[in-house]
């Protein structure tokens, strides 16, 4: 099992000093990752300070060795996927391969896509993610590409240098659990991030053993029937982890899927996610805290 730190990308952490700095602690203090929201306006009320995700992600490239960067997630739909596809890949070399790209629809729908003219319809919007997808996959082949779809086109482009991971980054697939759609995009992919949330006032919750289980079999299903079961896959589930490793005592659910064996990978999923304050210095995580394989929420 692996651990990282989930940040947003305003607020305090809308300076890339701050991140690259809390980057730099996170890596000293024995986390796998960082990963960094995607939003262009979140609850555009709020009038929130918000930074560029892969300017923040730059940041924390420079200041780190080891840990594994990335968003968590980018709305795929509202992206040009020959500017993403040359970012990542930038990125991916500049920090020898440690990126990961997490996708998804994103939200709040309204005022990310509709405050600026773009489609509203979540099913166009998941089509376009599903084209923009293949698009990123192709271009990073190296190979020339020509790529017609219904909302992306590609020309006869090759795109080089390639990134350093082969034969792509890493691509996480995020959405809201029990919706099946997201999953069932996920299990196409190379990892699966669902979000849960709570009947009343859906705000998010913290995983279950029966709910986690649910999810893996969900995966592993759609992944057996389409060939591809044996094949590296990452269930990043979320969680909080609080100021004081006293008060998150408690082995991870027995069975967890986030702690099985992907082939030809290091053992586990990829990592858990914690929040914590941006100036606070961060603890290490749980497995180095005394619980090898736990998840403290």
């Amino acid at each position: 099992m692996r651990f990282a730190v989930d940040v947003p990308n305003f607020g305090d952490f809308a300076d890339p000093r701050v991140v690259a700095d809390l980057a730099r602690r996170a890596e000293q203090a024995g986390w796998d990752g960082l990963f960094v929201w995607d939003h262009v306006t979140h609850r555009k009320v709020l009038r929130r300070a918000i930074a560029d995700p892969w300017v923040l992600l730059t940041a924390a490239a420079l200041a780190t060795e080891r840990i594994r960067l990335g968003t968590m997630i980018t709305p795929l739909a509202r992206r040009r996927v020959s500017k993403l596809a040359r970012e990542v890949t930038t990125l991916d070399r500049l920090t020898g391969g440690r990126m990961i790209l997490g996708v998804g629809l994103g939200a709040p729908i309204p005022d990310e896509f509709g405050s600026f003219g773009e489609p509203t319809d979540s099913r166009q919007l998941a089509a376009r993610l599903d084209e923009s997808l293949q698009a990123l996959n192709l271009l990073w082949s190296g190979e020339p590409v020509t790529f017609r779809g219904q909302h992306v086109v590609v020309e006869d482009v090759a795109f080089l240098p390639t990134p350093v991971q082969r034969p792509r980054v890493p691509v996480w697939v995020g959405g809201e659990w029990p919706a099946r759609p997201p999953m069932r995009r996920a299990a196409r992919w190379d990892g699966a991030a669902p979000i849960l949330l709570s009947a009343p006032g859906r705000k998010p919750r913290q995983p279950d053993a029966a709910t986690v289980g649910e999810i893996h079999a969900f995966l592993r299903g759609q992944r057996a029937a389409a060939g591809i079961h044996e094949e590296p896959f990452d269930l990043v589930m979320s969680g909080t982890s609080p100021a004081d490793p006293a008060a998150a005592a408690g082995p991870a659910p027995p069975g967890a899927p986030w702690a099985r064996r992907a082939p030809d990978r290091p053992t586990g999923t990829r990592p858990t996610r914690s929040r914590l304050p941006a100036r606070a210095a961060p603890p290490g995580p749980p497995r180095r805290q005394g619980r090898p394989g736990s998840y403290r929420t």
